[in-house]
């Protein structure tokens, strides 16, 4: 009903859906977890699409109008699926509000994190934040939270020379994690 009412409000929804998508199909690259040692987890599957959504929300909130604003969109529309999620995983409508407030503590604090070692003039910062966020500070993975970090970086560098009207079409620009192993093996 509202959506005939609103046409414009389903447009910038489907426009932040497929936004979505495209975020969620850079992170279920399946080298993160075939060959950079990311449990193959509902929790390694959360840390690294937040960590997409954390370069995603960054370059859009560095956009003018609407950016801001889609990035918050996008941060709701990724919170609406992953209460879907849940609920398709089983867990109890009394149960959800209290996962959604560990998921949403989760995000913010490793949004908080990425933030922060981006800013950081050491890039080892980054790499240490990848390294607790999507690895659980295990040492034995510094080389693959090196490996994600150095991918980190390139993302950034591809969204800074897009504006605004790629992310509207809901694309991003392609880049794989890939391109980054070789430097794992050499």
């Amino acid at each position: 009903m509202l959506n005939r009412l609103f046409p414009r409000l389903r447009r910038n929804r489907d426009l932040v859906e497929n936004l979505h998508a495209a975020t969620m199909a850079e992170a279920r690259q399946r080298a993160f977890f075939s060959d950079l040692g990311v449990p193959d987890t509902v929790e390694g599957r959360f840390d690294v699409l937040t960590l997409h959504l954390v370069l995603v929300v960054r370059r859009l909130k560095m956009l003018p109008s609407p950016g801001p604003e889609m990035a918050q969109e996008l941060v709701d529309t990724a919170f609406r699926h992953f209460d879907s999620a849940l609920r398709e995983m089983g867990v109890g409508d009394v149960t959800v509000p209290k996962r959604m407030k560990t998921l949403a503590e989760a995000f913010l604090g490793r949004a908080k994190a990425y933030e922060e070692a981006l800013r950081s003039d050491a890039p080892e910062a980054l790499t240490a934040a990848v390294l607790r966020n999507v690895y659980n500070d295990r040492a034995e993975c510094s080389a693959f939270a090196a490996v994600v970090s150095a991918y980190v970086r390139g993302v950034l560098v591809a969204y800074e020379r897009i504006e605004l009207a790629p992310f509207e079409q809901g694309l991003l620009p392609k880049v794989t994690i890939d391109g980054f192993i070789g430097e794992l093996k050499a």
